[in-house]
């Protein structure tokens, strides 16, 4: 745990200096996408799915989240070329051993099962020990988490993410926007506003692990090799929405014309080549690898075998700030904003901070630890 810092004012600094790596590129979109029933999910599979399988993919199933996909293994091009992601840079080659992955994020139902089980309190529910942290004041050291809330007084974006962040008491996974709010209407989608602690808390429940950054990115690519989007080299496909992104003016308005102002439900958007949903956009994912800008500069003329990211994260303003990768993008992604929707792109988060923009899903290299898996290929979005 922090020692010298607040987690929520490293946190706040953490957002500050990481808006290089904030959100991903999108482009202007113009057609209402609706979300898959289960016969465009049935329909999309090679071959048919089984009953079972589909059933294991309707919501109204309790095990729903909990399915599972295999990853075949093989060799794929880590990285990316895109000017606007140096730390991702250069591409090289990475060869990544067969896995199970989490078909969907974790869900708000899936972490209130886990809660219900356990007793878990998450970071963000946690109030600061006054002994640890003698110079902060009072309200600091209350449970919380930042949210996402513009301020309509300013118009230049700058680099200050005090423009579009806030400070918010009470604010929770279980409380998203702080008191008042609640999870009515929202337990299929993501859970948020939780860190990397407690990810991983979540992942020895369920007897699995949060994938390492190549494994998440492999999959992610559903197949394909240097390829922009997971689905492809086109980010609307036949003029199809394929991710939750953000449409507008932003910060200040979101068109939703994708369907979906701010977090949609998982498996809103057809999944990719693997047949996996939300691997871009929605929520950021925690991965297992520790940040460093300088990383991919070490990996490249060789074939690398399963890597774990390095041993150590960069440095931060205090020795207990630690970041993690996190990969994927959101639904704050906007086109003229980032260019994070790249499979290949990465940004970094401090390990004891959430945030409303940032989820996760799990692996294991053990299938009978999960609920419900199988196989099947996705191919038409190549």
């Amino acid at each position: 745990m922090p020692t010298k810092f607040s987690r929520k004012i490293l946190f706040f600094v953490a957002v500050i200096i990481g808006l290089g790596f904030f959100v991903g590129g999108s482009t202007a979109i113009s057609q209402l996408h609706a979300p898959l029933t289960q016969e465009d999910i049935a329909a999309l599979s090679e071959p048919d799915l089984s009953e079972d399988m589909v059933a294991a993919m309707n919501p109204s199933n309790p095990n729903f989240g909990q399915s599972m996909v295999w990853i075949p293994g093989g060799e794929f091009w880590m990285g990316s070329n895109n000017p606007g992601v140096i730390d991702a840079q250069p591409e090289h080659r990475v060869h990544i051993d067969g896995f199970w992955m989490d078909q969907y994020l974790v869900t708000n139902r899936d972490f209130m099962d886990f809660v219900d089980q356990t007793g878990y309190v998450t970071v963000a529910e946690r109030r600061l020990d006054p002994k640890d942290y003698p110079d902060l004041p009072a309200e600091l050291l209350a449970p919380g988490a930042i949210i996402f809330s513009p301020r309509i007084d300013r118009t230049d974006l700058g680099i200050s993410g005090s423009v579009y962040w806030r400070w918010q008491p009470g604010a929770n996974w279980r409380h998203p926007e702080g008191p008042g709010s609640d999870l009515r209407g929202r337990e299929l989608m993501p859970v948020i506003h939780v860190s990397y602690a407690d990810a991983e808390a979540y992942a020895n429940f369920r007897g699995k692990r949060l994938p390492t950054e190549a494994e998440w990115e492999y999959a992610a690519r559903g197949g394909l090799d240097r390829m922009p989007f997971s689905w492809g080299k086109d980010f609307r496909p036949s003029g199809k929405f394929m991710a939750n992104t953000w449409q507008g003016n932003f910060p200040y308005f979101d068109s939703a014309e994708d369907g979906f102002k701010g977090l949609s439900p998982v498996g809103s958007f057809p999944p990719n080549g693997y047949g996996l949903y939300d691997m871009t956009g929605n929520v950021w994912q925690w991965v297992s690898d520790w940040y460093r800008p300088d990383y991919f500069k070490h990996q490249a003329g060789k074939v690398t075998m399963n890597p774990q990211g390095p041993k150590t994260s960069e440095k931060g303003p205090d020795p207990s700030y630690k970041k993690r990768v996190q990969k994927g993008g959101s639904y704050l992604c906007t086109d003229f904003y980032c260019s994070n929707l790249d499979p290949g792109a990465r940004r970094r988060g401090d390990v004891w901070s959430g945030s409303p923009q940032v989820g996760f899903r799990l692996v294991t290299s053990e299938p009978a630890n999960a609920s419900f898996t199988f196989k099947q290929k996705f191919s038409q979005y190549r």
